[in-house]
């Protein structure tokens, strides 16, 4: 067991420090490699901020889901990116059971690039701030924390899309550097618990 903790941490350090698509060093490479080969099996929850969006753009209907044009949205990289991994989880064999995304429309088709179908799209992780009561933003903290927790379908892992400050109710301070398409990969650990097992930034998914 500390063995494998220990080579977990070595893969978050060589994970996050990861550069460009196809431009990763020999050791960043065999960490993607590694977290792909933990991943193939199943078992994992693998909970992702949104991809890259426009910074000049807002969600000025906040109430009205559906009306997508207000929200803001994915960049071209934001998609193109998603796809990425998407891309590399099925050339890895990695199969993705159940996906799950917020109800805003970036979150949606982060998801379904990644996952290759359509997610259920929830309020459980949708971001709320100040247009939702603290109570509803400490349930959906918690609603999150627990799908964490939920061991996957056997042979899969579960996908979670969601936002910065979800991801800092449910999980803490640590998250405050979040970037965008940046996953966090879970272990759940029954009666309730999860493991860390590794933060993936975007370009740490690189296609080998």
């Amino acid at each position: 067991m500390r063995v494998a903790l220990r080579l977990l941490a070595v893969l978050i350090a060589c994970l996050v420090v990861a550069s460009a698509w196809g431009q990763q060093s020999p050791a960043t490479q065999s960490a993607a490699s590694g977290i792909l080969e933990a991943l193939r099996p199943g078992g994992h929850v693998i909970v992702v901020r949104h991809g890259a969006t426009y910074l000049d753009q807002a969600d000025t209907d906040p109430l009205n889901f559906d009306n997508i044009p207000a929200q803001r949205q994915l960049t071209d990289k934001g998609r193109a990116d998603a796809q990425a991994v998407g891309d590399v989880l099925r050339a890895a064999g990695v199969k993705i059971g159940k996906a799950y995304s917020s109800r805003y429309f970036r979150a949606v088709e982060t998801a379904r690039l990644i996952a290759g179908k359509e997610p259920q799209a929830t309020l459980d992780v949708t971001e709320g701030g100040v247009i939702v009561s603290p109570n509803e933003n400490a349930r959906r903290a918690l609603a999150l924390r627990a799908m964490a927790a939920a061991p996957p379908d056997p042979g899969t892992n579960t996908l979670i899309v969601t936002h910065k400050p979800n991801l800092l109710d449910a999980f803490g301070k640590d998250w405050i550097d979040v970037r965008e398409g940046e996953a966090t990969i879970f272990k759940p650990g029954g009666s309730g618990a999860f493991i860390l097992v590794a933060r993936v930034e975007i370009d740490g998914w690189a296609k080998k």
